[in-house]
């Protein structure tokens, strides 16, 4: 097996590429301006048509009253939390102990704003209205991700969700989304982002995951919340001159995508399925939730790469860039379906599985 290369150097140069909507690079940007109207003023500040018109659209289609948009998701929800702890006084939030800002933003939330987490439910598994129950102590705000990425992207029943809110309300709780991926979860839950929304306080939104953009997120909520915002925002340095740049690839790759989540939906399903025929390979949910989950392989990082660098060699189709190693006979990596997936041929994934099956028998 060739292993004069590295898996992410065969990802980046297979032919195809199994998830995502393709390499982000230049053509990403050419294709979102070509199609802008070229006297598109800017906004300066946060202030002007471009940024405005857009904050409103999607403050529509999650049913807030009024949304900011924001350079980076993490400044966002921090600021969310930072606003509704000021508000109860109370510095104290709770989430799940892999949630993104316990595990991704280098203690941001304690050290710029002393504000304590308190970690709910075991790391592999769900928040449940038990955990929200039994927290033992005052929080001021409870944050909950949908999907919950680390852990394969898995959703709770949406009647668990809607238990989880009603108690919320009732003990003075606010509730927080962050819905990086809501869109995304939307065709399982057969609902739509207002509704979903409705459950929660504020939402974040990203417009780089599976809507494709090059950054950017929103924050909804009251409009007195998002006026808040502006100010916080201004204090992390996120009130940049003009975001013109970041939203209208955001808005030219919504229009596109947000449509398509039922289609990518439906084909992680069957992707996982193929996967899940194989010798020594499992998905995390067994069946997606969503357009994304995790490929768990029985083997060690080790000897798994050469056998997705050796697929990739043989058929030209790649089907992950990193493996991370969860023990000394176990990895595992992320996969989120997009645009190119559908342009596959069932002939060419028949193959690609068929050998893939057949080595890791082999292994």
């Amino acid at each position: 097996m060739p292993e004069q290369i590295t898996l992410l150097e065969a990802f980046n140069g297979a032919e195809i590429q199994l998830a995502g909507h393709g390499k982000r690079d230049v053509q990403v940007l050419k294709q979102a301006f070509a199609a802008a109207e070229g006297n598109i003023a800017s906004d300066i500040y946060g202030d002007g048509a471009v940024i405005e018109d857009f904050q409103a659209e999607i403050a529509g289609v999650l049913g807030k009253e009024s949304a900011v948009f924001f350079p980076s998701g993490t400044m966002a929800q921090q600021i969310a939390l930072r606003i509704w702890c000021d508000r109860k006084g109370l510095k104290t939030v709770a989430y799940h102990p892999l949630c993104h800002l316990e595990i991704h933003e280098q203690d941001g939330l304690k050290e710029l704003h002393h504000i304590k987490p308190v970690l709910l439910a075991d790391k592999d598994r769900l928040i449940t209205l038990a955990d929200v129950r039994n927290i033992g102590e005052d929080i001021a705000c409870l944050l909950l991700e949908l999907p919950q990425r680390e852990i394969g992207g898995q959703l709770p029943d949406y009647a668990e969700l809607e238990a989880i809110s009603a108690y919320c309300r009732e003990q003075g709780i606010i509730l927080h989304l962050d819905g990086a991926r809501l869109l995304e979860v939307l065709p399982y839950y057969g609902k739509t982002a207002a509704e979903v929304c409705g459950l929660f306080d504020s939402v974040y939104i990203s417009f780089y995951k599976g809507i494709g953009g090059i950054a950017g997120a929103i924050l909804a909520g009251s409009r007195d919340f998002t006026e808040e915002s502006k100010i916080w925002k201004r204090r992390h340095g996120g009130d940049l001159i003009s975001l013109y740049p970041y939203i209208i690839p955001a808005l030219y790759y919504y229009r596109q995508r947000a449509g398509r989540m039922a289609q990518y939906y439906t084909e992680a399903k069957e992707l996982a399925a193929l996967f899940n025929a194989c010798d020594k390979v499992s998905t995390l949910p067994e069946v997606p939730v969503s357009n994304m989950f995790h490929v768990h392989f029985a083997l060690s990082k080790e000897q798994a790469e050469p056998i997705l660098i050796e697929v990739c060699a043989q058929t030209g189709v790649a089907l992950a860039a990193r493996l991370k190693e969860t023990g000394a006979n176990s990895c595992y990596y992320e996969l989120n379906i997009g645009d190119l997936y559908g342009g596959i041929s069932k002939t060419k994934l028949e193959e690609t599985f068929r050998l893939l099956d057949q080595l890791l028998k082999e292994a």
